[in-house]
């Protein structure tokens, strides 16, 4: 019993060694941007506060429209779910806003229904025809594990990544890093 009780204690410390070592193997891994997009933009959701999208939310929706407006994109997706209890999904408030800025309705798309990236990615994906490649469009932190994502489900997928703030949580870094690793070391689980 001593013996088990002692692999028991040193199989986390193993699993915590390896998040470390992968953490600080890939300090500063960022997906390049797609020199061009694919003709369906699909935007990840971030928070909606009340029927507004969030900060990060409206910079991931700009820079989306940027690449409308730039030419060759004919559709965008927007994804992203309700919290229980509010009217409003990110997918329907992203819709709405790039409406507002001249996007016309026949080009976008809202998927509701989706809480984690990867149902923004299996829902959006339903939308579309089969095998259309299309473009991730994100933020900088969470490029690397959106593409992984949409690479583990067998998705053409290149990506456009908007900037981060300045007053980026370092909690939502460490957490994109720590979920990037962990795909690294234990695989994606789908």
């Amino acid at each position: 019993m001593h013996i088990r009780g002692s692999t028991l204690t040193v199989l986390p410390l193993a699993v915590v060694a390896l998040l470390a070592v992968g953490f600080l193997a890939l300090p500063n891994l960022r997906v390049p941007n797609a020199e061009r997009p694919h003709p369906t933009l699909i935007v990840l959701g971030a928070a909606q506060y009340a029927g507004r999208p969030s900060p990060a939310f409206q910079r991931r929706l700009n820079h989306a429209l940027a690449l409308y407006r730039g030419g060759g994109v004919t559709q965008i997706v927007v994804t992203g779910g309700r919290r229980p209890g509010d009217p409003f999904s990110e997918g329907e408030v992203g819709q709405a806003y790039l409406g507002q800025h001249g996007v016309p309705r026949e080009a976008l798309l809202a998927e509701a229904r989706s809480r984690t990236t990867i149902e923004n990615l299996r829902f959006a994906r339903t939308m579309l025809p089969p095998h259309t490649p299309f473009t991730l469009v994100t933020d900088e932190a969470h490029a690397p594990r959106a593409q992984a994502l949409a690479r583990a489900l067998g998705l053409e997928a290149n990506v456009s990544a908007s900037p981060l703030s300045r007053g980026v949580s370092r909690s939502y870094l460490l957490r994109e890093k720590v979920a990037l690793v962990a795909y690294a070391l234990i695989g994606i689980r789908l």
